[in-house]
């Protein structure tokens, strides 16, 4: 099965990564997104200090990628949020039921430190399309 790397022409919520790894790749029926920050269009930080507009951009862009390979949210198997804090658990929590209101995917939710010192969150998405 051959890899497709995407990378969403759609640049409204995905700034082109400056880092050595692709946005999303698509293998067979599954689409992977790579973890996704607040970093918007042009390549700033959206919500600083603000783990409920980083959630927002970040699935945004999570949102962007998986497009690009055909799949959506509804696609979603399984996510792994990276935050900063364990404290802002219950804020992000409220922004990512918002994007899985129904039958969400699974997922595991670590604190971590995070490559960019701003960043509240990171997120990353498995999704399988029929």
């Amino acid at each position: 099965m051959p890899k497709t790397v995407l990378r969403p022409k759609n640049l409204e919520f995905q700034p082109r990564p400056s880092y050595p790894y692709s946005p999303g790749a698509k293998g067979g029926n599954f689409v992977f997104t790579a973890g996704q920050v607040a970093w918007d269009a042009r390549g700033e930080v959206t919500g600083l200090g603000d783990v409920r507009a980083q959630t927002l951009q970040t699935l945004n862009n999570v949102k962007s990628v998986l497009a690009e390979g055909g799949a959506g949210l509804d696609d979603v198997v399984k996510c792994t949020v990276y935050l900063k804090d364990m404290g802002d658990f219950q804020a992000m929590n409220e922004i990512f039921a918002s994007f899985f209101p129904t039958d969400p995917p699974a997922r595991t939710t670590v604190q971590a430190a995070l490559a960019e010192p701003e960043m509240l969150v990171e997120i990353e998405a498995i999704a399988y399309v029929a």
